[in-house]
């Protein structure tokens, strides 16, 4: 039993300020601050631009799925599959960080863009389909029996809508800056109360990357922002979910689940996570130092050390 396990249901927390206030307590055995850099194996200045790293050989291609197209690209191999979920100001394109480190780990790693994203099908005006059967219909496509769901940000929601689908299909699952797709509940509104009115029409990387990214590392801004400007066709959409996301669905969830998140992300501070983490049994948090909202692209070294270490624990 994890520390979750005793936040039962009659003892949740009411109010949004309890449950905060509730949600801090839940901290111990988590990993947070500086140990989370330690564990990950950190060296160095952690505000280091980092390079990015020489790319691995990957096939790539156009999946003919029902009802869509989507782009993808696969290492190969015959090692566990990973398969990569971008965020919403994202797409295949954005996992230059994970691509090499995981290949080299021994994992065969895909990375693919969603309906309405870089190289794949637009969103169909009233039918953008569910973003859950697409992602199971791409792994049917490709031969993959298990596989492990890592994401970031939006597609936090998706790899948790496939997971309370397809259970028997994952491996682990890994939601990184994201409240795991939860709709309703306290959970959601905590959420929208945490933003400002227009917070959606400000600049992207103000939204997605932490002041400490943006002051030390300008270039990184830069060649993230290209990516991003790549990432939409026809402007960004969202498709549905497959099931209602809400605190009673997430407890239900009994795969292995690591969630991580920034200590200054905006979405998902870690008060947020914490709530969410206390609904999932056994699942693990990592709150990562001085990174807002894209963890894979600010700080690649603990999230790829930190990944790796979970889903390695878990093949």
């Amino acid at each position: 039993m994890s520390e979750y396990d005793a936040a039962a249901p009659s003892a949740r927390p009411s109010t949004r300020r309890t449950m905060l206030k509730g949600s801090a307590l839940l901290g111990v055995g988590m990993i947070t601050g500086r140990d989370a850099a330690q564990a990950a194996g950190e060296t160095g200045d952690p505000m280091s631009p980092q390079p990015v790293p020489v790319q691995v050989w990957a096939q790539e291609g156009i999946a003919q799925l029902t009802g869509t197209r989507l782009f993808f690209w696969d290492t190969g191999g015959n090692g566990p599959p990973v398969v990569l979920l971008h965020p919403a100001t994202g797409s295949a394109l954005m996992w230059v960080y994970q691509q090499p480190m995981f290949a080299r780990a021994g994992y065969r790693v895909i990375g693919y863009s969603r309906r309405g994203y870089y190289r794949s099908d637009p969103i169909a005006n009233g039918n953008p389909g569910v973003a859950a059967d697409d992602l199971h219909n791409l792994i049917d496509y490709l031969g993959i029996e298990k596989f492990h769901a890592v994401s970031s940000a939006a597609g936090g929601s998706i790899a948790t809508d496939y997971a309370l689908s397809h259970p028997e299909r994952l491996l682990s699952l890994v939601i990184t800056s994201n409240s795991a797709g939860v709709r309703s509940g306290e959970i959601a509104r905590i959420s929208a109360a945490m933003l400002p009115s227009g917070f959606e029409h400000m600049p992207p990387e103000f939204r997605e990357l932490g002041p400490s990214y943006r002051a030390a590392n300008p270039d990184g801004v830069l060649q993230w922002l290209e990516l991003e400007h790549k990432a939409t066709v026809n402007g960004a959409a969202r498709q549905r979910l497959g099931n209602a996301i809400s605190a009673e669905a997430l407890r239900t969830i009994k795969i292995p689940t690591l969630l991580m998140t920034g200590d200054a992300d905006l979405y998902t501070p870690p008060s947020l996570l914490r709530l969410v983490a206390a609904q999932i049994p056994n699942s693990e948090v990592v709150i990562v130092p001085e990174t807002g909202h894209a963890i894979y692209w600010e700080r690649p070294d603990i999230f790829n050390r930190t990944v790796l270490g979970f889903i390695g624990r878990h093949s």
